[in-house]
């Protein structure tokens, strides 16, 4: 199984989408900064939305459709299943 994923640095901070076939690993890895980059410079660690794709070439493809959305977009799908913002990282099974 393959996930889209959404992070924000806080509600209506700033976003970061990537792509994965370990949702709990890699949202740790983010969290723990494990790895430099952009998510760890400006700390966007928590888990506000994301799907399931059964292959890689449909979870890509829409990792790169939503990259290339407004924000707004974005925002509004984050709104849609999950208004308050609450970081779902906590509720992935280990």
């Amino acid at each position: 199984m393959f996930f889209v994923y959404l992070l924000a640095s806080k509600p209506y901070g700033t976003l970061y989408v990537g792509v994965t076939t370990d949702l709990a690993r890699r949202v740790w890895e983010h969290k723990s900064k494990a790895v430099p980059g952009f998510t760890a410079k400006y700390q966007v660690d928590h888990l506000v939305w994301f799907e399931h794709h059964e292959d890689w070439e449909s979870a890509i493809r829409r990792e790169k459709q939503i990259k290339e959305w407004k924000r707004d977009w974005k925002i509004e799908m984050i709104e849609r299943e999950n208004p308050r913002w609450l970081d779902l990282y906590r509720d992935l099974s280990p």
